[in-house]
């Protein structure tokens, strides 16, 4: 029976993030009003990903290579190392075109609530290339929740023996942020970390 199979695609598509039932069951529909030119294709693409893209054995990113295009790039910055929570925080900084180090992927925060803890994350690793005489500063960058900043807390204990700088984003006022619309937190922080002129 095709309701089976359509549900069970709107079943799948409703765990993705940002979507709940109702947008995956347009989405389902979408797809089908365009079955050759959207459909097969996706299916395809998706079939490619999950056949060729893997973890990257030195950082955890996500390429077709390991160790990844920006584990292997020479011309990255070997003694800056950028802790970041997933995957697409690389793609954040990369877009951001500010960073010329090289990651190293948690794979999440630790998080009492959602039972995720030390063991949970890729945090060994870590300690062992914080330790590797090239690297002398680790920035912390991981989001402003209560969650992430826990974890920064966490990762810069652990990195109290390594010879290394420990860093952190900035937080506070985003450019070309009005005060007026920011909130109270963000003020509070703002006026913690300010700076000299």
């Amino acid at each position: 029976m095709a309701a089976g199979e359509l549900d069970r695609a709107m079943q799948y598509l409703a765990k993705l993030p940002g979507l709940g039932p109702r947008s995956a069951r347009r989405a389902i529909l979408h797809l089908m009003k365009r079955r050759d030119s959207l459909m097969i294709p996706l299916a395809d693409a998706l079939r490619v990903a999950a056949e060729r893209i893997k973890p990257c054995a030195v950082c955890g990113n996500l390429d077709t290579s390991d160790p990844c295009g920006i584990c292997a790039d020479d011309r990255r910055d070997a003694t800056s190392l950028c802790v970041i929570q997933d995957v697409a925080d690389i793609w954040a900084l990369e877009r951001a075109s500010g960073f010329k180090g090289r990651y190293h992927v948690l794979g999440g925060v630790l998080s009492a609530l959602d039972g995720i803890g030390p063991e949970d994350l890729n945090l060994d690793s870590l300690v062992v290339r914080a330790s590797d005489p090239a690297v002398t500063e680790v920035i912390l960058a991981m989001n402003a929740t209560v969650d992430g900043q826990t974890t920064a807390h966490y990762i810069a204990d652990r990195l109290t023996n390594c010879e290394v700088r420990i860093t952190r984003l900035a937080h506070g006022v985003p450019v070309g942020g009005e005060l007026d619309y920011l909130d109270d937190g963000t003020l509070a922080q703002a006026l913690r970390a300010r700076q000299n002129v």
